[in-house]
């Protein structure tokens, strides 16, 4: 009976307490937890990546723990409620990264966020996914290592706000152990030879990864007619003034599905994946496909 007593009070105590962190958690670490939540229903009773069944450690509760993790014989000890985690076998190291080039704060509409904040979006809840597998996630390009746990997630969303990525359009070459994974969120609007030498600084030392192309709906289709000016979004880039501009539009789209195509058989070339993926679609079905295309390929 008082075992019982106990579990009932720990179980408020954390309703409470994850009340209160909630309330303390940036808007863009909520929403990507929203995201990878729903995300994590489509994938439910697949193949997890890796889950071990011996004792690693015990922990202090954090926001987001499933509550059948929840040790409530070593909680009841001491005031803090506990969680028990197990080690996971076969765990990856997943460095994720993000382009920090002033290309992706364009947005053509109000209605739209810039794809920065879709880039960021999608990187967060995937890390979200991740470290619910057991797998260690780091930002690329920070000098930070992997770690697992749901602290991760709040250190990465940290950097992110203070600006603390990189700032290019291309992942600079790092030294990572051999059959790492690196996922990488961008425009890859640059040239395809620069995105290929890119790939290709990594996939040559046993390194696996994922593009994942983001773009504003006007990038893919050019919805606009008339006069318009195009201002410069990179430094080495100049305005442009088109006065017929519904004139280019079928050769632009062609232009742009042949630069897609380029990044695919870079990718497919070096045995990585492409996904793309538009601002004004809805992100969890590019991350379910990710998700789903890391776990079922992953070196196990």
């Amino acid at each position: 009976m008082a075992s019982s007593n106990v579990e009932n009070l720990s179980r408020s105590d954390i309703h409470h307490r994850a009340e209160a962190l909630a309330g303390e958690l940036p808007p863009l670490l909520v929403a990507a937890e929203r995201v990878a939540s729903t995300v994590s229903q489509g994938v439910h009773g697949r193949r997890r990546v890796g889950q071990g069944e011996t004792f690693w450690q015990f922990r202090r509760y954090e926001f987001g723990d499933s509550v059948q993790m929840i040790d409530w014989r070593q909680s009841a000890k001491s005031e803090p409620v506990y969680v028990r985690e197990m080690e996971w076998e076969a765990a990856q190291s997943v460095w994720l990264w993000r382009d920090g080039s002033a290309s992706m704060s364009f947005q053509s509409s109000s209605d739209l966020r810039p794809k920065s904040d879709r880039a960021d979006l999608l990187m967060l809840a995937l890390a979200s996914l991740l470290v619910r597998g057991g797998e260690r996630v780091a930002l690329l390009g920070t000098g930070a290592s992997p770690s697992s746990g749901r602290s991760v997630l709040a250190q990465m969303c940290s950097m992110i706000d203070a600006g603390q990525v990189p700032q290019s359009s291309l992942p600079e070459s790092d030294v990572l152990p051999r059959y790492s994974r690196v996922i990488w969120f961008g425009d890859f609007l640059s040239p395809l030879e620069d995105v290929k030498q890119a790939v290709s600084a990594y996939a040559n030392h046993g390194v696996r990864g994922h593009l994942v192309q983001v773009l504003d709906p006007a990038e893919k289709l050019l919805p606009y007619d008339g006069r318009m000016l195009f201002g410069a979004m990179e430094e080495e880039d100049r305005d442009i003034l088109v006065r017929h501009t519904g004139s280019l539009r079928d050769d632009y789209q062609a232009a742009i599905a042949a630069h897609q195509a380029g990044l695919r058989d870079i990718c497919a070339a070096s045995g990585w994946s492409f996904l793309d993926h538009r601002t004004d679609h809805a992100p969890e079905p590019v991350l379910l496909s990710l998700y789903l295309h890391f776990s079922e390929s992953g070196v196990r």
